[in-house]
């Protein structure tokens, strides 16, 4: 900067003498003598001093996810002593900027459902509960930090710290390890566990009422930190568990309001088999049922000793489907010509009228192939299905309506069509039926082979005992998932054995 200029009165006062004096000398003698004035001058300003920035520390603890994304603003510097900062962007309370989920996770085979916080807070400290069979608490570095900021360091061999990428199949090997993981990283192989009766996974989630979802706040005296958080919100997450771009789907058996269900409707209300599953199923933003049974306005009244095996339903008990929030019906059932052409008609009137979306079956071929596309929530959910197990006068044609035969071809064609129309596809199958848990040979190649098209899920509809899951590349297949609303209390085998897996059912959430 360059010095101001300083007034000096003497020097100044013979500088102008000396002047005056040589324009004397020069000047022709009758010239008048100059007048003199003394000079004003103004001071200079002052100048303003600049303020230092405010210092912002950010903790290591902070998700990676955050931290990267936080872009200070001008005025602000980042510190490396939180003690001295003036804010602070940490795990904790303060001016909010994001909550950050994680969960508490198993291997997808695992009985328990859940821990209370007390227990998860015991075995940091080195006393697991026995559910974790002595296993140490699985989690990568970046949540240790986190944890760490919120619980303090876990006690000697509590934990175990692997890559991201290593925990899963960590888990899988060693049956009993918990994980607790960020929910972003969350795939089909993990079961979550609920913590506290709470469960990031459910559509009433509330992360302010969760222990594991953390809060991400600035620190700091005045309005220091709302300022500098106005600032820097609109770079950053906000959560890593967005509801608005989750989608639950309900997968469900087999449905057949007939005999003994029927008649137990009859007698006790008509939505009385939802009684105690009518919550799970409504609470799905898509909830799937495959209805085997055509309704008929003539349909007599059920008996639950009947042994023919010719079914019909009476138009009432569409009530029950009702009650149960059902968005979609599967029409890939062995039943549905039961009761003839008419009544398959009808049914698919009843649907049309109810909104509900169909597949796996129609009036026509054509229609029968055409897949239930939903959108929801940004996601796009494509359902198709068919019947390899007849009988043939259940199929759909040219004449009639009915269940849509299966052309394994035409199903691998579609599913990867949908995946191109940017669709995930959820295929099923009125498969053969088979009263053990373990699929058939068969059954594997023609389930795989809908992962391989393209397909996120593969179901088998047909199962009246339930059959075993399996996972192929990153998709869930559930072979067969039981009966849900249908009387077969038993089975007894051709070895004259009671089977009693007939009373067993699966109902299969999918987020």
């Amino acid at each position: 900067m360059r010095p101001f200029a300083t007034y000096h009165p003497a020097r100044q006062a013979l500088q102008l003498a000396l002047a005056c004096a040589m324009l004397g000398a020069c000047a022709p003698p009758d010239a008048p003598a100059a007048a003199t004035h003394e000079p004003t001058l103004t001071p200079a300003p002052s100048a303003s001093p600049t303020p230092a920035p405010t210092t912002v520390w950010i903790d290591p603890a902070v998700p990676p996810e955050v931290r990267q994304a936080i872009i200070l603003p001008a005025g602000y510097v980042a510190a490396v002593d939180g003690a001295a900062a003036a804010l602070r962007i940490h795990l904790g309370a303060g001016e909010p900027l994001a909550h950050w989920v994680y969960a508490l996770a198993a291997r997808f085979p695992t009985v328990i459902d859940g821990l209370a916080l007390d227990e998860l807070r015991a075995a940091w400290r080195g006393q697991p509960p026995a559910a974790m069979s002595g296993q140490p608490l699985l989690l990568d570095q970046p949540t240790l930090e986190a944890f760490r900021a919120l619980w303090e360091a876990p006690a000697a061999g509590a934990a175990l710290v692997l890559p991201s990428q290593e925990l899963l199949d960590y888990a899988w090997s060693h049956p009993g390890t918990l994980a607790l993981i960020p929910f972003e990283a969350l795939e089909p192989r993990w079961k979550v566990l609920t913590v506290e009766g709470q469960s990031p996974l459910w559509k009433a989630f509330d992360p302010t009422a969760y222990a594991l979802a953390l809060p991400v706040a600035i620190d700091g005296e005045g309005d220091r930190a709302r300022v500098l958080a106005e600032a820097v919100r609109g770079n950053l997450p906000s959560t890593n568990r967005d509801a608005a771009k989750l989608t639950t789907v309900v997968m469900t058996g087999v449905t057949a309001l007939v005999r003994a269900t029927a008649w137990t409707m009859e007698q006790k209300g008509l939505t009385y088999p939802a009684r105690d599953i009518g919550a799970w199923l409504s609470e799905a933003d898509i909830t799937h049922i495959s209805n085997e049974i055509a309704f008929s306005p003539d349909c007599p009244a059920p008996d639950p000793s009947q042994e023919a095996i010719r079914f019909c339903s009476d138009p009432r008990y569409i009530e029950l489907l009702e009650s149960v929030g059902t968005d979609v019906v599967e029409l890939t059932g062995n039943h549905m010509q039961d009761w003839g052409s008419a009544a398959m008609l009808f049914t698919l009137d009843l649907y049309r009228q109810k909104g509900w979306p169909v597949f796996g079956g129609g009036a026509t071929p054509s229609q029968a192939r055409q897949p239930a596309l939903f959108e929801h929530n940004g996601n796009k959910l494509a359902f198709i299905g068919c019947n390899p197990a007849g009988p043939e006068r259940d199929y759909v044609s040219d004449t009639q309506p009915g269940s849509l035969p299966c052309d394994y071809e035409w199903m691998h064609a579609e599913a990867a069509r949908l995946r191109v129309d940017g669709y995930l596809p959820i295929a099923t199958f009125q498969y053969f039926e088979y009263y053990t848990m373990p699929p058939r040979p068969w059954q594997e190649r023609d389930f795989k082979g809908m992962i391989e098209a393209g397909a996120i899920i593969v179901s088998g509809s047909q199962a009246h005992h339930p059959q075993a899951l399996a996972f192929e590349q990153g998709a869930l297949i559930h072979y067969g998932l039981g009966n849900l609303f249908f009387d077969q209390m038993m089975y007894i085998n051709p070895f004259d054995q009671v089977v009693p897996g007939t009373r067993w059912e699966t109902i299969d959430r999918h987020v």
